[in-house]
């Protein structure tokens, strides 16, 4: 019996619902069917590009025969168009944020567990091998006692990038800035490996760019739950001509290691495994290489995010909750949030 095709289809018609597009062409049991977008003109030049439907109207568009509806609008109206798509019995794959609050998205979690469809968060850096085994290492606790657990993400966006869109920089439809928007798949890989954290203190600000509401600075001190500390920068206004690679460093008192991208700058243990060469010889750092999508966004590459969609497919399939469930995908905008509450009290401790 051959393999089921899923159905699917996307919200959106922007620049990241290309790679959604891209992403679900490359996955052979997946089958990119509607698109529907307020914005003619860009919705028919992608649905001539995929062969496929586009929708003006969202009501005709849920109505149609789909598996997976993945929603890639701007992040402040998730939460409208998830419910809507909850409602008619479809799947959800969520752009990056899931929405702007955990509010928000208490309310589409609360919507796909009435209507017994799931709700899945786009966390591409969960996927990657290299993240297997830096998590296996912290949960085999390989680092002994972790001291330090921190992620740099110095990244540049130009001022035309913010002026591309109405909603962009903007606290009701981006709902953040270099955080919410650049930041959220390293700080939520930093969370993946670390667990909880029960307090922060922050401070942003605004210094490369103009007209936006947002921060393209911030800084977070950290206390996670396990007692360990640690450190967020996150930035658009860091200029490179390739762009500085996202970084994710844990220490402890047993071993280090310093994840730049998918890859290891530095991977030493007190206690050497017999496989430990091994994985410095397969995720070692190529220092030539550029940090994905760190300067341009559109060089994202798509691949990432096809290995959320066959994850997505795959628990489907089994009858099992996706591992970036609603609930997953919400920890990090609520760690964001409460980031943003400290920044704007002044680097007041905030408890989570």
């Amino acid at each position: 019996m051959p393999n089921k095709i899923y159905k699917f289809g996307i919200i959106g018609t922007g620049m990241i619902s290309k790679f959604h597009a891209k992403a679900i062409e490359a996955i052979p049991n997946a089958e990119l069917v509607a698109i529907y977008g307020r914005n003619a003109q860009t919705g028919q030049q992608l649905a001539g590009d995929y062969n496929c439907k586009l929708y003006t109207d969202l009501d005709d568009f849920v109505a149609e025969d789909l598996d997976f509806v993945t929603v890639c609008t701007p992040s402040g109206v998730h939460m409208e168009a998830a419910i809507t798509v909850a409602n008619a019995g479809k799947h959800l794959i969520v752009e990056k944020p899931l929405d702007v609050t955990p509010e928000r998205i208490d309310k589409m979690i609360e919507a796909c567990e009435k209507n017994k469809v799931q709700l899945i968060g786009i966390l591409p850096r969960r996927f990657n091998e290299s993240t297997k085994v830096f998590k296996e290492a912290v949960d085999q606790g390989r680092f002994g006692k972790i001291a330090l657990a921190d992620t740099y993400i110095k990244w540049w966006r130009t001022q035309e990038y913010y002026e591309s869109g109405a909603w962009r920089g903007t606290w009701k439809f981006d709902g953040g800035g270099a955080l919410m928007n650049q930041s959220i798949h390293t700080i939520d890989l930093l969370l993946h490996l670390m667990g909880e954290v029960k307090s922060v203190c922050a401070f942003s600000g605004l210094v490369a760019h103009e007209n936006i509401e947002v921060e393209d600075v911030a800084v977070a001190i950290l206390e996670f739950k396990n007692g360990a500390r640690g450190v967020i920068q996150g930035s658009t206004a860091c200029w490179s001509k390739d762009g500085h690679p996202a970084q994710v460093q844990i220490s402890g008192d047993a071993g280090s290691a310093f994840m730049v991208d998918d890859k290891f700058s530095v991977w030493e243990f007190k206690d050497e495994q017999e496989n430990d060469a091994k994985v410095r010889q397969t995720f070692g750092l190529n220092p030539e290489a550029a940090g994905a999508g760190a300067a341009d966004p559109n060089a994202i590459s798509f691949e990432w995010h096809q290995r959320n969609f066959e994850e997505a497919i795959a628990a489907v399939a089994d009858n099992r909750p996706a591992s970036t469930s609603g609930d997953e995908g919400r920890k990090a905008v609520e760690l964001i949030c409460a980031i943003y509450k400290s920044a704007k009290n002044g680097g007041k401790k905030v408890n989570l």
